[in-house]
């Protein structure tokens, strides 16, 4: 069997893992936002139509935009999702499954002309099938891939303490750390959790069991509690 699974682990010691999104629903993402954009197009150029040049040069630009940062757009503000990636669960993240930055999301999506080479995509198409993690020639180069969103299922059971805010200025790795602690603090025993904990303390300030104490705490908060 194929196996798309891709994890990484964190400086502190916490493994993140993540589905690859292979060709077939991200071809499929792709038609679903074509569709979306000729829409829009189409709306554009019926509302356009009593405009002569100059509305054909509205279109023309409007055409470009939509062409170029129609992606990158909903891909940053919209949480990695396009419309059509949302409609098959798929979400663009970078490869330290952090999520996508501007800088990143345009790259990605600027490089579409190369994958596009010769014709109908096929230099990205046949990148993604040889490369294990899908990832198109795009991704590569931004350090970006597309995976399955993680559905819904049943909340893990959190730690019983008081929830707390997380320090102003808690990088976003961190978080992600401190979180999977939370989540995962019935899996590993108390010894793991308070040498993880351990290795966090240069962030938190607090040694021993007060800084695992404390990590709880401020996981419990990041997870929603109040």
């Amino acid at each position: 069997m194929l196996d798309t699974a891709y994890s990484i682990e964190t400086p502190e010691g916490i493994d993140l893992k993540a589905q690859a999104a292979g060709p077939v629903p991200r071809i499929l993402a792709y038609a679903v936002d074509v569709f979306y954009r000729s829409l829009i197009l189409l709306a554009l150029g019926i509302a356009l139509a009593f405009a002569d040049r100059a509305g054909t040069g509205i279109w023309l630009l409007c055409s470009f935009l939509l062409e170029w940062f129609y992606p990158v757009f909903f891909e940053v503000v919209r949480n990695g999702q396009t419309p059509g990636k949302k409609a098959f669960g798929l979400i663009v993240v970078n490869d330290n499954l952090t999520p996508v930055s501007w800088g990143a999301s345009l790259l990605r999506n600027l490089l579409r002309f190369a994958d596009f080479l010769p014709f109908g995509y096929a230099a990205g198409t046949l990148s993604m099938v040889l490369n294990k993690n899908f990832q198109r020639l795009g991704d590569m180069a931004a350090g970006t891939l597309v995976v399955y969103r993680q559905a819904g299922g049943q909340r893990p059971e959190l730690p019983k303490v008081a929830p707390l805010a997380p320090p102003r200025g808690l990088q976003l790795q961190d978080q992600l750390a401190v979180i999977s602690l939370a989540e995962r603090h019935g899996e590993l025993s108390e010894a793991r959790q308070r040498e993880l904990a351990g290795l966090l303390e240069p962030v938190t300030g607090k040694p021993g069991e007060t800084g695992l104490q404390y990590l709880r705490a401020v996981g419990c908060w990041l997870l929603g509690s109040r």
